[in-house]
């Protein structure tokens, strides 16, 4: 049985507790590990141990030797490539072509992508009179904002965490990271590459355990954290923004959505098909920016539907590294209990069951793990439960539509806003429609592509704030002004 510990100061430490949780393999449901849950103490220790390295070596370093150290952290991760692949499987189960191509490649570019853009970051200057005649100088200087709280998802666990603690480390910043609970391998694994590649102790410290009370809320509510990013659900995110408001810290939040996909008469129907069943089925649906609700203009609607249910029906479930696998399981026993039970909710709510709607036949090997089946419903109005809330599986619902005010309308008659798609010919609408639905992406007969040079983020309840690129700077630097007289 794997002893999964906390990483605090550079070592790999239990708990004063003794607690421990099942980290469970959902393919099949067996315990794979044994994770030591950090109390208040773990939490203390990890915060002290970051806060003491910002005036450490790690303060000391030069932008060129950070960088250098941030570059052998994306090397290490990618010779230790097979590592990371087995870690994020064992503990998500998802198909070993996703993650192979995704989500390990991601988790290394994460470093380098920020050790790069931070070479060249710049801030303004201005020169003025002073009433005195003599002359100023004002510029700007930004400096490392401090201790980094990560409160990471599930979803896609190193590309996600990497996400934040790339940009956190290359502005200067420490880090301590509470991954989920559900997912604790290879956040715990990246430790192991710090102190291989000489990072030095303190600056990348792991705690485990929940939300409240535990390490969660523990870190949150640290006095000694200076800001707070989070991706995850809206409600946590609500919990999140609360606790820093206490001592005014600034808080980073990706949250929910329940992203819509604008399919017209005039598109490639067959990209259209292709990328559509991407984005609903994709991870099981286990994707922030993953597509809930399809919009299809009428005299297309019939001819979509039947192909999207004869994707949704090729997608086969099975072991992440069997050749034939389209589809993993979700999460966790809990995840699969919610995703059910909105697939019951659309049935008691009317809905024309297109394909899937429950349970897929396993395997008796793999009967007890977290299968869903990928579904996909037509008939309901627009205020029905699957319509207007997240449900985070592999499904989606999809309605007809006649014109572009009435799809826009729609769209935007939702309290999230993340991420939209817009699949036509006419360039021109799609850039009208990118203007007027309220999202924080719009991707244009595409889904998922991303430059990870550009603002990433969601309106609404999606969240608050935007990372990537020098965006990612304004949240984990503070920006101090300069005036010299000469």
């Amino acid at each position: 049985m794997k002893e999964i510990l906390n990483f605090i100061h550079g070592e790999f430490v239990r708990n004063t507790s003794g607690k421990t949780f099942a980290d469970r393999n959902p393919v099949d449901n067996t315990v794979i590990g044994q994770v030591y849950e950090a109390g208040r103490p773990e939490v203390d220790a990890a915060v002290a141990a970051a806060k003491a390295a910002l005036k450490g070596p790690w303060g000391r370093l030069s932008v060129v030797e950070r960088v250098g150290m941030l570059d052998a952290v994306a090397q290490e991760i990618n010779r230790r490539f097979d590592d990371f692949l087995q870690a994020e499987i064992a503990d998500t189960g998802k198909p070993a072509h996703l993650a192979s191509h995704v989500d390990i490649p991601r988790g290394a570019a994460n470093f380098q992508i920020f050790a790069d853009t931070i070479k060249t970051m710049s801030t303004e200057s201005f020169q003025m009179r002073t009433p005195d005649g003599k002359t100023a100088l004002s510029y700007g200087v930004r400096v490392p904002r401090g201790v980094i709280a990560v409160v990471c998802p599930w979803n896609l666990p190193l590309l996600l965490m990497t996400w934040k603690v790339g940009p956190a480390l290359a502005c200067g910043n420490t880090v301590v990271v509470k991954p989920s609970e559900e997912t604790p391998l290879t956040a715990t694994l990246l430790g192991e590459v710090m102190n291989k590649v000489g990072v030095p102790p303190g600056v990348y410290n792991v705690v485990h355990g929940f939300g409240p009370d535990s390490a969660g809320a523990f870190l949150t509510s640290h006095p000694d954290v200076n800001g707070i990013t989070f991706t995850g659900e809206t409600r946590t995110g609500t919990a999140i923004m609360q606790a820093a408001a206490v001592g005014i810290r600034p808080a980073s939040l990706e949250l929910g959505g329940k992203n819509a996909a604008t399919v017209f008469a005039d598109c490639d129907f067959d990209l259209a098909v292709d990328t559509v069943t991407r984005s609903c089925f994709e991870n099981a649906g286990q994707v922030c920016l993953g597509t809930e609700r399809v919009y299809v203009e009428r005299p297309l609607f019939e001819r979509f539907v039947a192909a999207l249910k004869a994707r949704a029906e090729a997608m086969t479930p099975g072991r992440p590294f069997d050749k034939d696998t389209r589809i993993g399981p979700v999460v966790s026993k809990e995840h699969q209990s919610k995703v059910l039970s909105y697939y019951q909710k659309a049935r008691d709510e009317g809905a024309t069951v297109v394909t899937g709607g429950g349970v897929p036949d396993m395997p008796a090997a793999l009967k007890d793990g977290c299968w869903v089946q990928p579904t996909i419903w037509t008939g309901l109005p627009e205020t029905a439960s699957v319509v207007t809330e997240e449900v985070f599986g592999p499904c989606c619902h999809i309605s007809p539509f006649d014109t572009e005010d009435e799809v826009v309308a729609k769209i935007n008659h939702n309290r999230y806003g993340l991420a939209t798609s817009i699949y036509t010919q006419d360039i021109a609408r799609a850039n009208r429609m990118a203007q007027q639905i309220e999202v924080g992406l719009c991707w244009i007969n595409s889904w998922f592509l991303r430059d990870l040079r550009t603002p990433f983020g969601g309106s609404k309840q999606s969240g608050i704030g935007r990372e990537g690129g020098v965006h990612s700077f304004e949240f984990y630097t503070e920006l101090r002004n300069v005036m010299l007289k000469f």
